[in-house]
């Protein structure tokens, strides 16, 4: 059987393509057009393979060790060495399983009732308020009190002071690492070491470790060496960013899409107020799991995720060479001439007739970690508004989307807010 070349787009220092990439948001797609769901190009000098589709990516998957972590040097640099996400091998799947005690089913039911609390204080302030709100922002400061207040036990003053550096540094993550004074690099790892610092004077000062903190401070990985303060700092960084940025843009991408749909928002409101009588306390309202899915679909939380191989690999009958960064495209998934995946129908998701494969929080063995806790505030933050409130668009906003480093609503979402 003969092979198939990969496509190549004629790149060689790869700076005009960099350009591109940090420019265009459709910069792949419009390769992928011209080139097929495998193309290989070149970004500031490293070769880079970028992919789409369910044949290419599943192949990639099931061929996972051939494969390790990678990231941009931006992310490399803002997240550190020590940092979960830039480990390979043993050492991240052991501190893998350390870390993901903070996401266990029992650690999400300790977390439920102070979750519920803070969706009732912003219920509370949407009520409260005179004038119209932006929702956006809201969830946003929601999805940090949870992971910074609930999972880490921080206090408001350590999560007020977090905040401010967090959003400075996110807003880097993606990002050319230039250290030119005043750049948006440069700010970003200002705030990366004053974050770290916060983060190690709570874990020195805190005698009796609040939220699920307790479960991971004495983890010891499976080599058997304690993670020290500054191990541990680094990996709470990366559980701010994977337990926040995720969170935040799927619930803003949420209401976003019901108060811009309000067919669809009637249909998931029916469920809401006349669950069926099979124990709906566990929040499984199949419209709610259908709308969301549905979200995710069209927005995903998650753009991509990165890989380089250790050896060639066969992607879609095609061969990738050893050393190549791969880049799997995790776009929305209205291509093609079905002019019904453009539209937005969570029912697509129950009536059986959707079957593509939904990755929005990535895949594999590095799969996101904050994911069981993402979805466990996504219901709740629609439960909780959705049966209280009537919340209604203000006019004349921008409702498109800002992609980096997650998709959320330009305008903030300006909603008035009054009581059901």
């Amino acid at each position: 059987m003969s092979q198939a070349q990969l496509p190549n787009t004629g790149a060689v220092t790869g700076v005009l393509e960099a350009l591109a990439f940090f420019r265009d948001p459709c910069f792949a797609q419009r390769r992928f057009e011209t080139h097929g769901d495998l193309f290989e190009t070149s970004l500031l000098g490293q070769r880079i393979v970028f992919i789409q589709g369910d044949e290419a990516i599943a192949d990639l998957l099931a061929q996972g060790d051939c494969l390790e972590g990678w990231w941009p040097k931006s992310v490399r640099l803002l997240l550190g060495s020590r940092s979960l996400a830039n480990r390979n091998g043993a050492g991240h799947k052991a501190r893998r399983r350390v870390v993901g005690q903070l996401f266990s089913s029992a650690a999400l039911r300790r977390y439920a009732p102070e979750i519920e609390a803070l969706v009732q204080e912003l219920v509370a302030e949407l009520l409260d308020s005179q004038s119209a709100l932006p929702l956006a922002p809201r969830m946003r400061r929601f999805a940090f009190s949870v992971i910074a207040n609930v999972v880490l036990g921080l206090d408001n003053q350590d999560k007020d002071e977090l905040f401010a550096d967090f959003e400075i540094w996110t807003k880097a993550l993606f990002s050319i690492s230039i250290s030119i004074p005043a750049s948006p690099f440069a700010k970003a790892m200002q705030a990366r070491s004053r974050l770290l610092t916060r983060l190690k004077l709570v874990l020195v000062n805190h005698t009796s470790l609040r939220g699920g903190l307790d479960l991971i401070r004495g983890g010891v990985d499976e080599a058997g060496i304690q993670l020290n303060d500054d191990d541990l700092a680094e990996q709470l960084l990366l559980l701010l960013f994977a337990g926040y940025e995720t969170t935040a843009s799927s619930l803003s991408c949420l209401f976003r899409a019901l108060l811009t749909n309000p067919t669809v928002h009637d249909w998931l409101l029916s469920e809401l107020d006349h669950p069926s009588s099979e124990a709906p306390a566990d929040l499984s309202y199949p419209r709610l799991d259908a709308t969301v899915l549905e979200v995710m679909r069209l927005t995903p939380p998650v753009g991509g995720f990165f890989r380089r191989t250790k050896g060639p690999v066969m992607l879609a009958g095609i061969e990738v060479p050893d050393n190549r960064v791969i880049q799997v495209v995790l776009t929305a998934s209205a291509t093609g001439d079905d002019s019904d995946l453009s539209a937005f129908r969570p029912q697509r998701h129950l009536d059986r007739s959707f079957h593509q494969t939904l990755m929005p929080f990535g895949g594999g063995e590095r799969v996101c970690l904050g994911k069981a806790l993402a979805d466990l505030e996504i219901r709740l933050m629609a439960v909780g508004l959705l049966k209280k409130i009537e919340l209604k668009l203000e006019p004349n906003q921008d409702l498109t989307l800002q992609q980096i480093p997650s998709p959320t609503p330009r305008g903030g979402l300006v909603v008035t807010s009054r009581q059901r």
